[in-house]
């Protein structure tokens, strides 16, 4: 089979969308919705840095049905930051992913340069803060998905193990291979991830030249070293320098499937996993 085939009832549980405060996006949720719809594919999640996404998705699922829509709240600044009403807020009106803070996390405010402390999650001694078990109660009580955002390796590993003490099961260790944003781990540092349950997202932006270049191989190598079972491909496209979500998806199966990856890991890492990690069936 090739990329097309391979993208039919897949799931790509990383979208950007606009409008955008701060930058254009290639897409809207309804381009984005209605290009994925035609390709086949099963279901998308839309992010924003800035705002709550889930009402965006009461809005497009009676006009495009025939595809699953999930919305998702990144806990950034413009939302509070590790703010518990917030994530409390969300849960009620059915979101489904949970992500840390990203572009306003301490780890990336370090790594650009940007005046401010940027949220981390652990105190002064390295211990989690308060805030973080009671949004971790919270998105167990939700069912909702953990995501780790741009956060640095200590605090990953420091949340992980948090969130299995509390119970929550769906796990996400966001493009751990980017080093233009949040922090890269080695593939020993993933191997032990997958081992706390965390299923490992290798994002295609990474190889994009506006981003970090990251040559395709290096992430078909983490796959390999981790295990499919353990990983997902997602595209975190939107940005206006790079193809659509759709296009991308399409691109980067085939990819994959050019560093040697096969079609059972593909579907396994586009299809199953995803699915997975959001509590639907396969």
């Amino acid at each position: 089979m090739d990329a097309p085939d391979l993208m039919k009832g897949s799931i790509d549980i990383h979208i950007h969308i606009g409008p955008d405060p701060l930058r254009r996006r290639r897409v809207t949720a309804y381009e984005a919705a209605i290009q994925a719809r035609e390709a086949g594919m099963r279901g998308i999640i839309l992010k924003s840095h800035h705002y709550i996404t889930t009402p965006i998705t009461y809005v497009l699922k009676p006009m495009v049905p025939g595809i699953e829509l999930f919305g998702g709240m990144s806990l950034d600044t413009d939302v509070g930051g590790l703010n518990p009403v917030a994530v409390e807020m969300a849960g009620k009106i059915g979101t489904k992913m949970i992500w840390m803070p990203t572009f306003t996390s301490r780890c990336d405010v370090q790594k650009r340069g940007i005046e401010g402390q940027g949220i981390s999650l652990l105190d002064d001694s390295g211990k989690l803060l308060p805030n973080v078990t009671e949004i971790l109660e919270l998105i167990k009580q939700y069912d909702m998905t953990l995501a780790t955002g741009h956060i640095s390796v200590p605090e990953i590993f420091a949340l992980l193990k948090e969130a299995r003490a509390v119970g929550v099961t769906r796990l996400v260790v966001n493009h751990p291979l980017s080093v233009s944003f949040g922090s890269r781990a080695t593939i020993e540092e993933q191997k032990r991830m997958a081992a706390e349950g965390a299923f490992i997202e290798h994002c295609f932006v990474a190889t994009m030249p506006s981003s970090d270049r990251l040559p395709p191989v290096r992430i078909a190598e983490a796959v390999r070293a981790v295990g499919a079972d353990s990983c997902i491909l997602s595209t975190d496209f939107g940005q206006l320098l790079n193809p659509t979500p759709v296009e991308g998806m399409r691109m980067y199966i085939q990819t994959m499937l050019h560093c040697g990856i096969t079609e059972d890991e593909i579907v396994r890492m586009v299809r199953i996993n995803p699915a997975r990690v959001l509590g639907l069936p396969d």
